[in-house]
């Protein structure tokens, strides 16, 4: 006779699904996020150059990333879908700004300033996780945020060469806008994701970065029949062509839903702060792959500000523990 229904079986199961942590496996997600999103952003630069706008950029990214999302659910567990009606607006607040606007902002500031910068700037977001911990939350942190802080600051002054700066101001808007937005990502990536699978968290995230974008992406003026076009893939592969297509294809699916589902994944197992912490090395990346793609280079003064400012994310990152924030409601 069975004391225990199956249906409250596998409810269990899935709750300690959802809660059981592996550190290192997070961390090997992170860092493959860390990685694909940052041959990503040399993708995106020559997308957006060959003439298909930032918009139509994050809605391609979205919707790809959306569909695949949707039928990784539908194929795994289609009642995950349903969601509870509290968890709505954080999923907005992450669709919009934490996807969507994250997405937009990014695209923006790597055609404006060199890949390595703009992600630096961007990735200034994981300092600003344990301070909001901090102030919002009342989470507390160690003395040396203060210190990594100071550093950040510091390092980003040589990076942008205030006092002879050549870089886009305009550029350097978007990146900013993009840490803030990524802020919101990383933040509510983990607290929504203690009560959505990966999966449901991503279909939802894209799909509505996907309609919010939809009305700016002025679709009736894309060039679908162009997409067959080749596209010449500048820099140290100048000579070298390939389809619109394949580079859209490679945007969205490994630009952008490995990566996020990878992310994602990681925030199962980790904090939002060192998640960032790992996430961090995207910076590093993104500067390499520009420069053997893109032939994009900094100046040593750039560079060594650049060590400045990774140095003190991860002093900052540190000062928050390994505690969680703590979901209010």
């Amino acid at each position: 006779m069975q004391l225990i229904p199956n249906c409250l079986i596998r409810k269990v199961r899935l709750r300690l699904n959802l809660t059981q942590k592996h550190p290192t496996l997070g961390i090997v997600f992170a860092a493959l996020a860390a990685v694909l999103f940052g041959l990503n952003a040399s993708t995106t630069k020559v997308i957006i150059q060959s003439g298909i706008t930032p918009e139509q950029v994050v809605f391609i990214r979205s919707l790809s990333a959306g569909l695949i999302a949707l039928i990784w659910v539908l194929a795994t567990n289609p009642k995950a879908l349903k969601i509870e009606g509290r968890l709505i607006p954080r999923l907005l607040l992450l669709g919009v700004v934490g996807v969507g606007m994250l997405q937009w902002t990014y695209s923006q500031a790597v055609v404006l300033l060199p890949v390595g910068i703009a992600l630096l700037i961007e990735y200034t977001a994981v300092l600003w996780v344990p301070i909001i911990a901090l102030l919002i939350f009342k989470e507390p942190v160690k003395k040396q945020l203060w210190f990594g802080a100071a550093l950040v600051l510091s390092g980003l002054t040589v990076v942008a060469q205030i006092w002879d700066s050549q870089l886009n101001p305009v550029g350097i808007f978007f990146a900013f806008a993009a840490a803030a937005s990524l802020t919101t990502h990383f933040i509510t990536g983990e607290r929504i994701q203690r009560y959505l699978p990966t999966n449901v968290t991503l279909f939802y995230g894209m799909g509505i970065a996907t309609v919010f974008f939809l009305p700016f992406s002025r679709l009736g003026e894309f060039d679908y029949a162009g997409v067959t076009n080749h596209v010449d893939l500048t820099g140290n592969l100048a000579g070298t062509s390939a389809p619109i297509w394949a580079l859209l294809l490679m945007m969205g699916i490994v630009g952008s839903f490995l990566p996020m589902a990878f992310t994602y994944l990681a925030l199962r197992h980790l904090s939002a702060a060192l998640v960032g912490v790992v996430a961090t090395s995207e910076t590093v990346l993104a500067a390499l792959f520009a420069l053997l793609w893109l032939g994009e280079l900094i100046s040593l003064t750039q560079a060594l500000g650049g060590i400045v400012v990774v140095t003190g994310i991860v002093i900052a990152q540190t000062a928050r523990g390994q505690k969680t924030i703590r979901v209010v409601g």
